[in-house]
């Protein structure tokens, strides 16, 4: 039973550490089991929350509490059954949390509008899963999932988890080792105005929000104090760069967005770049010049981007380590 205990607990302590640095802030207590508001449908009598995190929206005036259901599964016991066991269970706590007065007394402020989503969290803790889990997951059947309409379950495999804190790891680095990132109260994901879309707190919204983990890149800015208020952007590029039309692609929403100005640092960090990744960003700034007629201009706004490798990490916990932590 403490074995179990101690594994289910490198999941916690992971989650704990990885969503810190993206921002979230964590809302109550953890590992509760709180009142089904449906026991005849659901056949239970409780759901379980093992710890509630919460971000500002930036597109709109609404706060996100995302009710978290952290897994912490050897390669063998990831299976179907076991993550669509969890899928149900977490859709049958989101139908309830909305109308529970007891999840919102625990979880939920009173002065905001609030959003409760679920997200799944699948950490492989031996480190040896190596299956597709997209394929897996996609043999898991959505269609009877009670879900409320407005609400969206999130799920995190174990490649999804392994990228995020390889993306936490390296923003920690930069901050403290390598002294390119200032404190973490100057730095926030960046979200610019869209033609139909319109940051609406951008004073607030500074948590990568759960669209960002799941996109092909998440974007940090900053300003650094230290540096004369010197802005700054980090770009994560999740992708391995195997063609220049991806980086044309990038570069083309980094000049949209008007990342790519006049004195502000930009750095692109890859995890499992293409071997030839490098050369095909630099084939794609000078494409990019010359079918924009960008000129001198632009050039040099793109020969400042620095491209690097992120170096690779692979978080290990010892079960005996968080056994001692609770005598």
């Amino acid at each position: 039973m403490a074995e179990t205990t101690n594994i289910a607990k490198m999941a916690e302590k992971l989650s704990k550490e990885l969503f810190a640095e993206f921002l979230w802030q964590k809302m109550g207590p953890t590992n509760l089991n709180w009142p089904c508001e449906n026991k005849e449908v659901h056949k239970a009598e409780t759901h379980p929350s093992d710890v509630v995190f919460y971000y500002e929206e930036p597109y709109s005036q609404a706060r996100t509490y995302v009710n978290c259901d952290l897994k912490s599964y050897a390669k063998g016991s990831i299976s179907v059954g076991a993550i669509r066991a969890a899928i149900e269970s977490l859709a049958r706590g989101l139908s309830c949390a909305e109308k529970s007065d007891e999840f919102r007394a625990k979880f939920l402020h009173d002065h905001v509008s609030p959003e409760i989503c679920g997200l799944l969290f699948v950490y492989n803790h031996d480190g040896e899963y190596d299956k597709d889990f997209g394929g897996l997951l996609g043999q898991v059947k959505n269609e009877k999932l009670d879900i409320p309409s407005k609400s969206k379950i999130v799920v995190f495999g174990p490649r999804d988890i392994f990228w995020l804190n390889n993306v936490h790891h390296e923003i920690a680095y930069m901050r403290g080792g390598a002294g390119e990132l200032p404190d973490r109260e100057h730095c926030k994901f960046f979200y610019p105005h869209l033609v139909r879309r319109k940051n609406v707190q951008p004073e607030h919204a500074k948590a990568g929000t759960l669209e960002m983990l799941t996109a092909p890149w998440i974007i940090l800015s900053y300003t650094d104090p230290k540096k004369q208020n010197r802005k700054g952007f980090v770009i994560f590029y999740r992708k391995r760069g195997e063609s220049v039309e991806e980086f044309l692609y990038l570069i083309d929403h980094l000049m949209h967005y008007q990342v790519l100005v006049g004195d502000t640092d930009v750095h692109v960090k890859t995890l499992d770049p293409h071997p030839n990744a490098a050369a095909f960003f630099e084939k794609a700034k000078d494409q990019y010049v010359d079918e924009y007629e960008g000129g001198p201009e632009i050039r040099d706004r793109l020969n400042t981007i620095k491209f690097a490798q992120i170096n690779d990490v692979r978080t290990k916990f010892s079960e005996l380590e968080l056994g001692m932590q609770n005598v």
